[in-house]
């Protein structure tokens, strides 16, 4: 059973950093590209960032590109997401979820997901 839970979320100033993980059970992760999504309050999914099986790429969307970083830590079956100069655009509730790219912001979920609030 996959099991996937995304942690690190909280309430940040515009400009500040957060740090997300998500922590995978239940299938083989290092074999698996890895992708997070958001979910603004009232819109859909969002597709934020992907990276490959053994983190040679990574593709990010153009709202976040230069500001977040995705990797990963196969020993550890661990996805992280680095955000940093944060803004109120970037406020939504973060999962994690496997597979690669744009089309993943159609999967279903697997995770709580974390939220993530950009407020002064």
């Amino acid at each position: 059973q996959v099991h996937l839970v995304e942690s690190g979320g909280g309430l940040v100033q515009p400009g500040g950093s957060l740090r997300l993980s998500c922590a995978a059970s239940g299938f083989t992760f290092s074999s698996s590209a890895m992708s997070w999504v958001r979910q603004a309050p009232g819109k859909g999914l969002e597709w934020v960032s992907s990276i490959s099986t053994r983190s040679v790429t990574t593709t990010y969307a153009d709202s976040v590109k230069g500001r977040f970083t995705i990797s990963r830590d196969n020993a550890k079956n661990s996805l992280y997401l680095q955000m940093n100069k944060l803004n109120p655009d970037d406020t939504a509730v973060y999962y994690c979820t496997r597979g690669w790219g744009i089309a993943t912001r159609t999967n279903s979920l697997e995770g709580q997901g974390t939220q993530v609030t950009v407020s002064s």
